[in-house]
């Protein structure tokens, strides 16, 4: 039975997720074009393949999983420098791919450095989640701000239609025992976060032929670990879906209707690219 949930985590004097809505893009209207973020793409390796992805390296796309180039740590670093003293709306710095960036040792290397350095900026990274138990020390350690995790079923039977596989533990495991390993790690990253003091975001690729009927299921697992925030995006037919259709605007709206009862959808989202920077109304990335 749906309901609506209040989140203690949601609103309140002093909570994380209030103070995240006007201090990061991705997590509240206020600081959409208020505030900017850069995104360093220094994590190319990926330790799942999702039937949608297709990680790239060009100027001319617009999407996750894509960059201009990867950058290793000194560029990483020069680049933040220069984007420090150019942009002074400059609050959040994140790790989003274009691979997985939980896969990545430079992600830890780089946010590393950015706590020693800048410790005001807020950091974040995308993940699917697969690591996050075994990387969550680590990522308390480097005092991680903010996280969002991409959650696209509950049932390993729907995970199945949309994770070829998943490399876990040196392992390739595929089918219904690699989406029920990887929905079940999703699901424990989220308490695991939110015990640590991180504020967590989960976004689903909408697929209206396979994954509709799953987003109440997200929506109400999501908040019951802990999550302050939803992103429903649409699917962009690529790899083996590049043949299935995207959903239409009714289908995403009746989407988030439905999460919406369980927990506060964000509806801004602009699909940025892994080298993304700049204000989320206007986005340039590294050229």
């Amino acid at each position: 039975m749906r309901c609506s949930i209040i989140n203690p985590k949601w609103f309140g004097i002093g909570s994380k997720f209030a103070h995240l809505t006007s201090a990061h893009p991705c997590f509240g209207i206020k600081a959409y074009h208020k505030v900017a973020r850069i995104h360093l793409p220094v994590a190319p390796l990926c330790n799942i393949q999702c039937n949608y992805c297709t990680r790239a390296l060009n100027k001319c796309e617009w999407r996750p999983g894509v960059a201009s180039c990867v950058m290793n740590l000194e560029e990483a670093i020069k680049r933040i420098e220069s984007e420090i003293k150019t942009n002074p709306k400059l609050k959040v710095v994140g790790i989003a791919g274009p691979g997985e960036s939980l896969y990545n040792k430079l992600t830890f290397d780089v946010l590393s450095i950015i706590k020693e350095r800048w410790n005001w900026l807020i950091r974040c990274i995308s993940t699917n989640g697969l690591l996050i138990e075994d990387k969550i020390e680590d990522l308390a350690n480097l005092n991680l701000n903010s996280a969002t995790i991409t959650i696209n079923a509950i049932n390993p039977e729907i995970g199945a239609k949309i994770y070829e596989w998943i490399n876990y533990n040196g392992k390739i495991i595929e089918g219904i025992e690699g989406a029920r390993i990887l929905i079940d790690k999703q699901l424990r990253g989220i308490e695991a976060l939110v015990n640590k003091g991180v504020v967590v975001k989960v976004n689903t690729v909408l697929i209206p032929e396979i994954n509709m009927s799953e987003i109440e299921k997200i929506a109400s697992e999501a908040v019951k670990r802990g999550a302050s925030l939803m992103n429903i995006i649409p699917l962009i037919p690529l790899y083996k879906f590049k043949d299935m259709r995207g959903p239409t605007c009714e289908e995403l709206e009746r989407a988030r209707r439905i999460a919406e009862s369980y927990i506060p959808q964000f509806r801004l989202c602009k699909l940025c690219r892994a080298d993304a920077y700049g204000f989320l109304g206007s986005t340039y990335f590294h050229g």
